[in-house]
């Protein structure tokens, strides 16, 4: 069976780390490109269209800065939040591997909600089965959701690093790191799909990683539609890292020539903040988590291959409670954009670090490098329907 995955050293000492975090330097770092394709797949598959980019003339007005836009995350691939696009292509990656030979597949994965969703309902088009192991906290209606997709589900009683454990543990990962098992001939093989890496488990994770990078691509587009500037700040809601992962390989890519690097903030529930604290601490650190309305970011320990690129790469990290999250949620709502708490998080996280109006923020401001006509990107990464507040 797989060891434990999740090995890194807990931060020391009582309490929650620092709410805020900044290192301007990180706009000069550079990284390879998410690789070609990606979008031509997801653009091939029956569902596919952009989600809707929603400009907010209000929050500009707040935040003193020239645009801001919301990505809508709240319908993508027939779903209510962001997760098909990496699930979708890691088992594309999967099949492609294994050239569909005909093998009965089970994937199993561990989820606070909208990833383990997501991988049911790709499972059940493909004619596979799903078993998803979920972590306390997750509302019960995003369990159901689960379930209702054909998954088998295994309720798990501690946090989403547990549940990691757990799925890792129901899968022999003996014959490759995608973790296949192996043993009764009539029994499918099993594949782990987990959005979260660590040593020996990097390539399904890195294969939803590059699903991502469709998300970004298509805010490029819609941008220049709508006529504004380039992103000046990009706001990505974290849990173990993978979409701010996607987000610094697209904004850090060193291909891309056209005007200065947009500054990218992480946001994360106060206390599950473990890119904050890792960043903070200069390596990466697990935080002991409780319960947040955030729960698909309720995550302690940072995905391996997410830290070494957020740690290069992020300008930012702010985290949030669960009042800031939830009135950012209502703001967005009233605003004509349904978010759930998860998706709020990056509005709750500029608001955080810009206050109000154009003297708002001082050195949090100046550290994002952001001036009066700035266009801003909030990622709401899911609609209010994946994890409802209450």
């Amino acid at each position: 069976m797989v060891t434990n995955p999740l090995t890194q050293s807990p931060s020391p000492g009582p309490g929650h780390p620092p709410a805020w975090y900044a290192r301007p330097a990180a706009r000069a770092w550079r990284c390879a490109p998410a690789p070609p394709g990606v979008r031509r797949f997801h653009a091939g598959l029956p569902a596919y269209s952009p989600t809707p980019l929603t400009e907010l003339p209000a929050l500009a007005d707040e935040f003193g800065v020239g645009r801001v836009f919301v990505k809508d995350e709240s319908e993508r691939l027939g779903l209510p939040a962001f997760k098909a696009l990496g699930v979708s292509w890691a088992v594309h990656r999967i099949m492609e591997e294994r050239a569909d030979d005909g093998t009965p597949l089970r994937f199993v994965t561990a989820t606070d909600g909208n990833h383990g969703r997501a991988l049911a309902r790709v499972a059940w088009l493909l004619g596979r089965s799903a078993h998803v192991f979920v972590p306390d906290g997750v509302h019960p209606a995003a369990v159901a959701a689960i379930e209702a997709e054909g998954a088998e589900v295994t309720r798990v009683a501690g946090p989403y690093d547990e549940a990691v454990r757990r799925a890792a543990a129901a899968v022999d990962a003996t014959a490759s790191d995608a973790g296949t098992r192996t043993g009764d001939a009539d029994a499918p093989t099993a594949v782990l799909v987990q959005d979260s890496a660590w040593p020996g488990y990097e390539r399904v994770p890195a294969w939803i990683v590059e699903g991502y990078s469709t998300l970004f691509a298509e805010v490029d587009d819609q941008l220049r539609a709508a006529g504004a500037a380039p992103p000046g700040l990009v706001a990505v809601p974290v849990g173990v890292g993978s979409l701010a992962q996607a987000a610094v390989t697209h904004h850090r890519d060193r291909t891309r020539t056209a005007g200065p690097a947009a500054s990218l903030l992480a946001v994360e529930p106060e206390g599950a903040a473990c890119v904050l604290a890792s960043l903070t601490a200069g390596r990466p650190t697990v935080v002991d988590t409780g319960s947040t309305v955030m729960a698909g970011l309720n995550c302690g320990t940072p995905s391996s291959t997410a830290w070494p690129v957020l740690r290069d790469g992020l300008d930012a990290a702010v985290a949030v409670t669960d009042a800031e999250s939830v009135r950012a949620a209502r703001q967005l709502a009233a605003l004509g954009v349904s978010s759930g708490p998860c998706g709020a998080a990056s509005l709750a996280g500029v608001r955080a670090a810009l206050g109000a109006g154009r003297d708002g923020g001082g050195e949090r401001r100046a550290a994002l490098g952001l001036d009066r006509d700035a266009t801003v990107v909030l990622l709401s990464t899911e609609g209010s329907e994946a994890n409802p507040a209450t």
